[in-house]
């Protein structure tokens, strides 16, 4: 016979076990709005550790105007630049005494919208987000009256406010350092072309491209997913075309590191056949052979940042921009510093 499962404590259980009304529960639950003698309080808490009792925390943001929670939406939690993103806004929430809830929409576009829905009926205390496309679901935020800000670039016209690097620029300088090694041929690995980022990395690889004299050619340009399937995927289709770059900007780590097994697998080399750099970069970039030349985003300035403007929220939109920083690595031709120190 199967055991009944049991009953949630309820305010009703701590009350009958301290010997008081439910509403005094409520008070010192909720902090108030009544104050509570200090010899009840500690009823009240010794009763709610012995019956087990949990707040319904809905309950409570309703009734304090604080869940103490933020709810944050990523594309890909799988990303290792955005894994290494949101536990940076973990920790720095959890540092300010806030609890970060993660959705991760798997690149879906409904699923992102269902994730939003269910963090605002949860009643957070304001929301991080990027988006899956260029669509984000804007008004039905600032309808919420939640407070919200994205990691993302959007369209400055729906004045919302905003925290990233200049990807653009990041993306001519990375391709400008591609270009000071000599390489003529380069191309460029882009993501999908629905997303604004990508746009604003393949405006930054032309711009470089530009400076130096140089035409895009269309053949050199492979779209792929951010992932390292899709990093696996360029290199055949590179292989597969009549002509080779010399050189590539991958549009992050993961279509570097997939691009690298794509092309060993036909017994070329990095960067002796095909040198690269990558965008969005993270610790394992130094650590990958070869060790990737990359631009890196500082996701914990970032992360500060982040939780700062949501704590100190006016509801004036609100632009912050960081500075990206490109580390050398061995992809691109340069020599690492670790086989430099062993040369000495």
């Amino acid at each position: 016979m199967d055991k009944p499962l049991p009953r949630r404590a309820t305010r009703a259980d701590v009350a009958r076990e301290a010997g008081t009304s439910v509403a005094v529960v409520s008070y010192v639950v909720n902090n108030g709005p009544r104050p509570v003698a200090q010899a009840t309080r500690k009823r009240v808490l010794a009763a709610i550790e012995k019956t087990g009792y949990r707040p319904n925390n809905v309950a409570r943001a309703l009734a304090s105007g604080t869940s103490k929670t933020y709810g944050l939406v990523l594309p890909n939690v799988s990303n290792v630049f955005l894994a290494s993103l949101a536990h940076a806004l973990q920790q720095e929430a959890l540092a300010n005494d806030m609890v970060m809830l993660l959705g991760d929409s798997g690149d879906s576009r409904q699923r992102e919208l269902q994730l939003l829905n269910t963090l605002l009926s949860q009643q957070v205390d304001g929301l991080i987000y990027i988006s899956v496309d260029r669509h984000p679901w804007i008004e039905l935020l600032q309808e919420s009256g939640t407070p919200f800000l994205m990691l993302d670039s959007v369209d400055p016209a729906l004045g919302v406010s905003v925290l990233r690097v200049d990807e653009q620029a990041a993306s001519r300088q990375l391709t400008a350092h591609l270009l000071s090694h000599g390489y003529r041929q380069v191309g460029i690995v882009t993501g999908p072309q629905e997303m604004l980022n990508t746009q604003e990395r393949l405006t930054g690889w032309r711009e470089a491209l530009a400076d130096v004299g140089l035409q895009e050619n269309p053949a050199w340009m492979y779209t792929a997913p951010f992932t390292r399937e899709g990093g696996y995927q360029a290199a055949q289709q590179m292989l597969q075309g009549q002509t080779r770059p010399r050189a590539l900007f991958t549009s992050n780590e993961a279509q570097a590191i997939g691009l690298i097994r794509g092309l060993a697998e036909q017994g070329l080399r990095v960067p002796e056949d095909v040198a690269l750099v990558c965008f969005n970069g993270t610790g394992l970039a130094a650590f990958q052979v070869p060790s990737l030349t990359c631009a890196r985003q500082p996701v914990e300035e970032m992360a500060k940042a982040a939780i700062s403007m949501l704590r100190g929220w006016k509801g004036k939109p609100t632009l912050r921009e960081f500075s990206h920083r490109l580390e050398p690595g061995e992809s691109c031709g340069c020599q690492s510093a670790r086989k430099d120190d062993n040369d000495k």
